[in-house]
């Protein structure tokens, strides 16, 4: 009795199983396994790891919905520092003008970020490239300034202090507590990404990226996708902005600094443009790189001497990373990783042009 072979591989033979976000077994067991890993993480961390986990988990949402924008729409923009400061911002007035708690004043930053994001991108409709760029950038320093200005009429020389969100009468401070809520948030943020990603309206991003001509003749709204890209994406960034806020309790536009844009388009760009996982090693990797070469200046005789010189060899280094990335890995840090996933699932073979076969 012969015996039908096994097929060798993993297969996918269904439309529910070719949409499914874990697929195998083994992405089940590593899933569970990470997410045991990030939630016994508070359980023995320092206060120091705690405050670095949460700056990568707010760098994550900002990442997220930069990527949405320019990595998978196609739009470029550099007024993310603006969209952050208009969170915010929308936080601290809320909270000194009236004291609203935080279930009003998250929901009304997202709507702020919304609306900024529908202003400021209707020039997409009719810009391109550089010139979209200028534009967006516009929002950076229109934002800034009229945070300038609440702060300097109403007295806040120093930035509007916030206190902490309050959860049936007690405050939330406990570093661990930042901890949970903050993970949530950008776990709920990248399943957002993932399934808007994964519907019509993220698959008409995707052609309005490739090619809008096409994409305009194969029956997609052009216009109304921009502007939903901007939209959505605005609004999770101000959200993003809101949480920085009630987590550091304090806002002013020195965090809001044009260099700030830049790091966050360097996130997508060191992570791997046109992929969630590249936003989230690139928002990983850019938020420890200061700490890295300042534990390295650290490590060099006469440490104390170069303490000035911190922020200039930051800078250096930071703009040197990003150039070899470019020059190097153009494909980011998600490109290294699928290297050394296919080398791992390939192993012990190696591809092998065929003999007469380009190379």
């Amino acid at each position: 009795m012969s015996r039908q072979p096994r097929a060798s591989g993993y297969f996918r033979t269904s439309y529910q199983a070719d949409r499914a976000l874990v697929a195998t077994r083994l992405e089940r067991a590593m899933l569970v396994l990470f997410v045991v890993l990030l939630l016994a993480f508070p359980l023995f961390a320092s206060a120091f790891l705690l405050d670095l986990a949460c700056q990568v988990f707010l760098a994550s949402i900002g990442a997220l919905s930069l990527m949405l924008l320019t990595g998978y729409a196609g739009q470029i923009s550099l007024g993310h520092a603006g969209l952050l400061a208009a969170g915010a911002y929308s936080v601290g007035i809320l909270f000194r003008e009236v004291n609203a708690p935080f279930w009003i004043t998250l929901p009304v930053a997202a709507l702020v970020g919304a609306l900024l994001g529908l202003m400021f991108g209707l020039p997409s409709l009719r810009l391109r490239g550089l010139y979209l760029a200028v534009s967006t950038l516009a929002l950076h320093f229109v934002v800034v300034h009229a945070g300038a200005e609440y702060e300097t009429r109403r007295g806040y020389s120093t930035g509007v202090i916030i206190d902490p969100p309050q959860i049936a009468g007690l405050a939330i401070s406990d570093p661990r507590a930042w901890y949970v809520i903050l993970l949530a948030a950008a776990a709920g943020t990248l399943l957002l990404c993932l399934n808007l990603l994964r519907s019509r309206t993220g698959r008409a991003f995707g052609a309005i990226n490739t090619h809008e001509t096409v994409a305009a003749a194969l029956g997609i709204d052009v216009a109304r996708g921009k502007l939903l890209a901007f939209v959505v994406s605005s609004s999770l960034t101000s959200l993003a902005g809101a949480l920085f806020a009630y987590y550091r309790g304090f806002v002013s536009v020195e965090a809001f600094s044009l260099f700030l844009t830049i790091q966050y388009a360097a996130m997508i760009i060191i992570g791997g443009l046109g992929s969630l996982l590249g936003a989230l090693l690139g928002a990983f990797f850019v938020t420890i790189f200061p700490y890295l070469i300042e534990w390295a200046l650290a490590a060099l005789p006469g440490a104390q001497r170069r303490a000035s010189e911190f922020f200039a060899v930051n800078y250096a280094a930071f703009g040197a990373v990003m150039i070899l990335f470019l020059v190097f890995e153009p494909a980011g840090l998600v490109g290294i990783w699928r290297r050394v996933q296919s080398y791992f699932l390939l192993w012990p073979f190696r591809h092998r042009p065929l003999t007469g076969a380009r190379k």
